[in-house]
């Protein structure tokens, strides 16, 4: 089995970055003109051309994006013929500052849709584990699910002082990456 990790999607093109940059400085340059002139900004030369070169960028992100999306998914139901993903409460988690950003820039709808036609267009199976599955709190050496203060969030264990990225079973002692425990327990949800 080979295993795309939220890691080695992350890999963006240079292209994209810098556009990412750009997308911040005209925001940043069209709130200074709205907060200094007020609603006459919005009249002004300099303001519409702008938010034009700023509708530009938003456009050819979402371009970009959509190529990569189409190609990545393409991609995974040629090699692949079960795909799993969980089925994540998007809405929910937008509402958290630290995964809004990240979660907005990796259209997870979009990426659930796209897949879902294709597994059907090719003739492959995906499968949904279920958003109450406990794949980052469960173990996948020995199963215990971490309850309560044990659980791992976005800001890791306070109680232990174990980072987001890292997970430690309390009870058998296994040590390894978040992402690759969750990984071994939607696998488990394959067989």
């Amino acid at each position: 089995h080979f295993n795309y990790t939220a890691g080695q999607i992350n890999t963006l093109p240079k292209r994209l970055n810098h556009l990412y940059q750009r997308i911040k400085y005209y925001q940043k340059s069209l709130a200074k003109k709205r907060t200094v002139n007020g609603k006459r900004a919005t009249k002004s030369n300099n303001y519409v051309k702008t938010r034009a070169k700023l509708q530009r960028d938003y456009r050819k992100v979402a371009n970009i994006q959509h190529d990569i999306m189409q190609k990545f998914t393409t991609q995974l139901v040629e090699e692949y013929d079960k795909i799993i993903i969980e089925d994540l409460a998007v809405k929910e988690m937008q509402m958290t500052h630290v995964a809004s950003k990240g979660l907005q820039r990796s259209m997870f709808g979009y990426f659930r849709q796209i897949l879902s036609y294709k597994c059907d267009w090719y003739d492959k199976k995906l499968i949904l584990a279920d958003k109450c599955y406990p794949s980052t709190q469960r173990c996948s050496k020995c199963g215990h699910i971490k309850t309560g203060e044990e659980k791992v969030g976005l800001n890791g264990n306070l109680k232990y002082g174990t980072k987001h990225n890292e997970y430690i079973c309390y009870e058998c002692g296994s040590v390894m990456d978040r992402d690759e425990n969750a990984v071994y327990n939607l696998l488990a949800l394959i067989n």
